[in-house]
């Protein structure tokens, strides 16, 4: 994608900008600021464990994982596995009741509707249904709460190689919706027909301004790739039970929550500041990037042609062209994920210093609004953000055992942290 961004943008303007542009913000309209404590208060990560999975170990088949891409759990506490690479020979759906017990597993690799070609995301509702977005159909496989497969939901949308809303999270409404991301956009997908339909619900800061290109189609590969940039804020979100969407798309530390609508009703704020982007860090960052898209494999479901192997190389030689000239944002953006519990508590992940490996404090925000407090991570009992939250306190999650063969941990969060 092209973007431009203005070359004199002040600190000030990066911080605050992004507040004005909030949905909603518009003169006296603005949505209220609740402003929460700088002081970190330290909260106790004492998670009891509930079962383990996995590991080269396993006495059953059924738990001797190739690669787990998502977990999630239902209303009553089952657990969702979906296990296999993107372009793997085997994947499927393992389903464990709230014990870890094996309950039942679905799909396979094929052509055929309810088989998959290329699965990318796994979603499951409140209720069992659960839906597989497979990018090489260009479609999402839908399955009853039984482990059934129910029908084939088309995008046409989606090209080929692309997953264009990652993060896809279920409405907890009953509906048969779900909310995701395009682009700087959060968009609620609709899964009751043949075809999606998705139809956005809050517009969120763009921190670039982006060029209107009608002739993109058009252009070349190379020219496809004419800005890379590192430390742009990503649009972090997550569903709360009630209907109702928080999100952060800045560098500073502001967590906007909507109304099921889209209308952003407020916005929370930690008076904490950015870490400014040195010369070291941009060397080390464009370095890291570059030498990550060297080092992918390019992996294939059967033999791709020589046009596709020569498309493949040709986007890959142009990203890396671009990467070499990248360009960077001022600051490190201070939220690294956002999360709401099952509870409707918020788990706010903080960034650490670029380079470092170990997981940033995660912040702990009551569903009213009020900072519970900050957990620190890497540890046995809380090593980073927990991949799935689950009702009654469950949490889940992906780690790997010395063989590196997926291991998945269930624990339960004590009330207050919930």
């Amino acid at each position: 994608m092209s973007w431009k961004s203005p070359t004199n943008l002040s600190l000030h303007a990066w911080l605050v900008g992004a507040l004005a542009a909030a949905p909603g913000a518009v003169g006296l309209q603005a949505p209220p600021v609740v402003n929460l404590p700088a002081e970190d208060i330290s909260l106790s990560a004492d998670l009891e464990l509930v079962y383990r999975l996995g590991s080269a170990a396993a006495a059953d088949e059924w738990e001797q994982f190739s690669s787990i891409r998502n977990v999630a759990f239902d209303g009553a506490g089952n657990l969702y596995l979906l296990d296999g690479t993107r372009m793997a020979t085997a994947s499927s759906v393992v389903v464990v009741d709230a014990t870890g017990r094996y309950v039942r597993d679905f799909g396979r690799v094929g052509e055929g509707p309810g088989e998959f070609r290329a699965p990318t995301q796994l979603v499951v509702w409140e209720d069992g249904r659960a839906v597989v977005e497979d990018m090489m159909h260009a479609a999402y496989h839908m399955f009853s709460s039984d482990g059934e497969f129910e029908d084939m939901v088309r995008d046409s949308g989606q090209g080929f190689g692309i997953t264009s809303r990652p993060g896809l999270r279920p409405e907890r409404t009953g509906a048969r919706t779900l909310i995701g991301r395009s682009e700087r956009s959060i968009v609620r997908v609709d899964m009751s027909s043949e075809e999606l339909t998705e139809h956005t619900v809050t517009e969120v800061w763009a921190p670039h301004q982006r060029e209107e290109d009608p002739d993109r189609g058009n252009r070349e590969i190379a020219d496809l790739f004419d800005e890379v940039w590192g430390f742009e804020p990503d649009v972090l979100f997550d569903v709360l039970p009630s209907g109702e969407i928080v999100f952060s798309d800045s560098s500073a530390y502001a967590l906007k929550l909507t109304d099921p609508s889209g209308t952003v009703s407020r916005i929370l704020r930690r008076p904490l500041q950015p870490l400014s982007v040195t010369d070291e860090m941009r060397r080390a960052e464009r370095e890291h990037r570059i030498e990550t898209r060297r080092s992918r494999p390019d992996t294939w479901l059967g033999t791709p042609t020589p046009e596709m192997l020569e498309l493949v190389n040709e986007v890959k030689t142009a990203w890396l062209a671009a990467a070499e000239n990248m360009r960077f944002f001022p600051e490190v953006p201070l939220i690294a994920a956002v999360r709401a519990t099952w509870d409707g508590s918020l788990w706010v992940q903080r960034s650490t210093k670029p380079g470092t490996d170990e997981p940033g404090p995660i912040d702990v925000i009551a569903p009213d609004g009020r900072y519970a407090g900050t957990l620190g991570t890497g540890t046995p009992a809380l090593p980073d953000m927990p991949d799935a939250f689950g009702p009654g306190g469950l949490v889940a999650f992906i780690g790997a055992d010395e063989f590196d063969v997926p291991v998945i941990t269930v624990k339960r969060l004590p009330p207050e942290i919930r």
